[in-house]
């Protein structure tokens, strides 16, 4: 039943990082975005994980069955909440435009293309890691199963 927990460890990882793409995605779709429902620009999202050490109810009942005690050391990775970036946002002269302040300044999204393009191309690479991880667990558990017959 250990492959069940590297596969929970495994999904975990390849949800959260989903999850950091999508929240990465947002910001790049809102670098040029000068004014929002809350009023001012857009403020770029971070994604902020930490580890998971509680096992589902599912597993925590799979354990019990076993005779065993569910231990808070699961493993794997959980999103704990997305935050907005406190840094200044960005100002560009434009008079002309309808947010400019009294001195003619726009206020712009504190999002920064070549920052997010780096956490997208680490994002990336870490689902990756956890689809090769996930293959190998895979490729593991059929030899395993191949022993059996």
């Amino acid at each position: 039943m250990a492959f069940l927990s590297s596969m929970n460890v495994v999904g975990s990882g390849l949800t959260a990082q989903q999850h950091r793409l999508d929240v990465i995605s947002e910001n790049i779709t809102n670098i040029n975005t000068p004014r929002t429902e809350d009023g001012g620009p857009y403020r770029r999202k971070v994604v902020v994980m930490e580890e998971e050490g509680t096992p589902s109810p599912f597993r925590q009942a799979i354990l019990r069955a076993m005779g065993q005690e569910p231990s808070g050391q699961m493993g794997g990775v959980r999103i704990s909440r997305v935050e907005e970036d406190p840094s200044d946002f960005k100002l560009r002269y434009d008079p002309t435009h309808p947010d400019a302040n009294e001195d003619g300044y726009v206020e712009l999204p504190n999002v920064n293309m070549i920052k997010e393009m780096t956490d997208a191309m680490a994002a990336s690479q870490a689902y990756s890691a956890n689809v090769t991880a996930f293959n190998t667990l895979k490729a593991v558990v059929a030899k395993g199963l191949e022993i059996g017959k």
